[in-house]
């Protein structure tokens, strides 16, 4: 049984299609098949005006596999709960945990995404 529900990406309602030159010629096949773009604001996040995005600079965290130049959506609003990982503030610096129920955190966002860095 799984317990993970998908979702579909939904349509953007704006279409960034390009509007096509006069055809001149023959018409190639694939003319009338174009997929609208794929709005990633609109798909990773929820609340634009408390998301913010870190780019990591080094490999200290990679406990959690997150690795340099990864790029981190952090949603502000969200409240931290346990097994979430979170952007707090440990020593007067960034860190990222793991949150669990008996720790006092001073989370600073909850993770959302993780964009990883495929390109050298």
């Amino acid at each position: 049984m799984n317990k993970y529900i998908v979702q579909p990406v939904k349509r953007p309602a704006v279409n960034y299609r390009v509007q096509r030159p006069a055809q001149t010629g023959f018409s190639s096949p694939a003319t009338h098949y174009s997929e609208p773009r794929i709005d990633l604001n609109d798909a990773l996040i929820r609340n634009k005006n408390a998301t913010f995005y870190v780019r990591l600079a080094d490999d200290g965290f990679a406990e959690f596999n997150i690795h340099k130049n990864d790029v981190l959506i952090v949603d502000k609003s969200i409240s931290g709960r346990r097994g979430f990982l979170a952007l707090i503030i440990k020593d007067g610096e960034f860190k990222i945990e793991r949150l669990q129920e008996q720790t006092a955190y001073d989370i600073w966002g909850v993770i959302t995404h993780i964009i990883k860095s495929v390109a050298v």
